[in-house]
């Protein structure tokens, strides 16, 4: 028995001595005659046993006075109702009730209650900082947008902090109004939030609507920041429910806050299927994507966790975080270029992985569209033919390509090579075992190279934001939420097919560009946004092949099939590697005149509503 158990279960046979005494007092109005006091002292060596062998029974040694509560309470009701029970009948077996006044075995229970609830509740206070509280200094005054579950939770965990205090709520719920959670006031609704953060001196809000949607979210952060308010936010439902973090661990808002994306549902006895105890491989395990796989997986318990990277700085870091988050999990760093195939190879061979997943790739659209055509279609297309063939060799069982939403109806190198990357998987799909699947999806908030780290780093240097063009548009997602689907068509796939994800909206970049300067603390006359133009091989918008005509729909909402088209398999390849294993690097011009061959769909873009093209620009 733990120190603590021992010490409360002290102060509960102390809680009935009191409590069997105390009742003798009140009976004889503090006047005992003596032969009662010798009665109640030789009734007490048998009543202390009963009433603590009560309390062991409902369990009251294994709660936590600091988060005493109603079911506490319950569970003292229910010990001191049974041993209110047992006690007389222990009495009347021992001397008929001789020495034992009613009265007292009615008092007795109803002092004991109060004793034994009165301390923990007692003690909870005094830990929350409702009775004595000793701060450096003042809590900083807020005000919680949103009078829910959540708002009621943050507001038990803030009771007592030493960092904020809650001064008023705020919902759109008109029923609510004048109403009190936990002693603090609805004061109205959301559109207020200015009105009374000058009256209560507020400067800072915090949005504990997690459940809400990215429009409410949405609406409440522009409320705020136009009211030159600071905005913070609760985790959200599913890190809670999860256990990964409390609700009083208050962040700044991210954009993902304001994607609006439901949360992925995942076949958990598929996956464990797939990966649960058997060794598995990513590539590309240092970029975004791929570092984001090897967190998902290593949920699964994998045998072993084989992480390919060229980067070395990019694969130590995973290796670091690994160690101190998942120690458990065998993991293998292995440094090594996805184009050489005789590392690629040696790898297969020694750790004879069944589940691959192939995310290495070059991805930066204007970057790989000039200097660079060549190598992207040998990195991203002869590295998916080498890992592909090495898996079949190696009897892969499942081998899954990270594509892109730009590999439909390409307009630059970057989206043909995903496409031509398909294409090879496909074709090698044949009287193979190993099951081939890719999954197309578009951009990913926050991933390397992307839009997101781009903004902030301008923001950082208060320099203007850079939109290539007011109307452009992208689909987004989180990078869990891609990690998350990847995985699951990985369960779905039976060969061959190309899975689409379904992304949602499109958002305009502009707006995205608006809300990081929001987010920022700053207005936009504040930090200006400049127009740069469309740059090379850069679409206005995207195609997903999201509609009934192009996709099939599959068991998973988020996920479909798309139709795509046929060739002669074993001569396509055949004349393919021959070019791709050209001697002479070819030139940028050379390659973009190959692809409209090798892939027919391609149709490579002049910018001719470009607005002087800088290189700076971002999306």
């Amino acid at each position: 028995m733990r120190h603590r158990s021992l010490l409360v279960m002290l102060h509960d046979a102390i809680a009935a001595i009191l409590a069997w005494c105390l009742a003798y007092l009140l009976r004889f109005n503090f006047d005992i005659p003596d032969h009662w006091v010798k009665g109640m002292l030789d009734t007490l060596w048998l009543v202390l046993p009963v009433e603590i062998a009560a309390f062991w029974i409902y369990g009251l040694y294994r709660g936590m006075w600091r988060f005493a509560s109603l079911p506490d309470l319950k569970r003292i009701l229910l010990a001191v109702g049974l041993s209110s029970l047992a006690v007389p009948t222990t009495l009347f077996m021992y001397h008929r009730l001789s020495l034992t006044p009613r009265a007292v075995l009615v008092l007795s229970p109803l002092l004991l209650v109060f004793f034994m609830g009165g301390s923990r509740f007692l003690y909870r206070s005094f830990k929350d900082g409702h009775i004595f509280t000793f701060r450096s200094q003042e809590p900083t005054p807020v005000i919680l947008m949103g009078a829910g579950s959540a708002a009621s939770l943050l507001l038990r965990d803030l009771s007592g902090s030493s960092t904020w205090r809650v001064v008023g709520l705020l919902d759109d719920d008109k029923s609510k109004k004048g109403r009190q959670i936990h002693g603090v006031t609805v004061l109205g609704p959301l559109c207020e939030v200015s009105k009374y953060a000058r009256r209560l001196d507020v400067s800072q809000v915090i949005i504990a609507m997690p459940s809400a949607s990215a429009g409410t979210r949405r609406k409440a952060m522009e409320l705020a920041t136009d009211a030159d308010l600071s905005v913070l936010t609760v985790p959200g439902f599913d890190d809670l429910l999860s256990g990964k973090v409390s609700i009083s661990q208050i962040r700044k808002v991210e954009l993902d806050d304001l994607l609006g994306r439901e949360p992925v549902s995942l076949d958990i006895d598929g996956l464990q299927g797939l990966l649960t105890k058997k060794n598995v491989l990513v590539t590309g395990a240092g970029g975004s994507i791929g570092s984001e796989l090897c967190r998902q997986i290593a949920k699964f318990e994998p045998s072993q966790l084989i992480m390919l990277e060229v980067n070395e700085f990019a694969i130590y870091k995973l290796e670091q975080e690994f160690i101190e988050r998942f120690p458990s999990i065998q993991i293998v760093c292995a440094l090594g270029d996805v184009k050489d195939s005789g590392r690629v190879g040696q790898i297969m061979q020694q750790f004879k992985p069944k589940v691959v997943f192939h995310a290495a790739a070059y991805k930066h659209v204007p970057m790989l569209e000039n200097t660079n055509a060549w190598e992207a279609v040998r990195n991203n297309v002869f590295g998916t033919y080498t890992i592909a063939k090495a898996s079949i060799d190696a009897e892969v069982e499942k081998f899954v390509l990270i594509s892109s939403d730009k590999a439909v109806n390409p307009t630059n190198v970057m989206g043909t090579s995903k496409r031509l990357a398909e294409m090879i998987c496909q074709t090698l799909q044949n009287n193979v075992k190993t099951r081939f699947a890719m999954v197309r999806f578009g951009n990913v908030l926050g991933s390397t190279g992307s839009v997101i780290p781009k903004f902030r780093e301008q923001l950082a240097q208060g320099k203007p934001i850079t939109v290539t063009h007011p109307d452009i548009i992208r689909y987004f997602m989180s990078i869990t939420e891609a990690a998350q689907l990847v995985l699951q068509a990985g369960v779905m796939g039976k060969g061959g097919e190309i899975f689409v994800l379904e992304m949602g909206k499109p958002i305009k970049i502009l707006d995205l560009a608006r809300d990081m300067i929001r987010l920022s603390g700053f207005h936009e006359d504040e930090i200006k946004i400049n127009f740069t133009g469309l740059r090379p091989g850069e679409k206005l918008y995207e195609e997903l092949l999201a509609d009934d005509e192009l996709t099939e729909k599959t068991r998973h909402p988020k996920l479909r099939i798309a139709k795509a088209r046929t060739m002669d398999e074993e001569k396509w390849l055949s004349d393919f590697l021959d070019w791709l294993n050209q001697q002479t690097i070819p030139t940028d011009i050379e390659v973009r005149n190959a692809l409209q061959h090798w892939v027919p769909e391609y149709s490579p873009t002049i910018n001719t509503n470009s607005v002087n093209v800088k290189a700076e620009a971002s999306y």
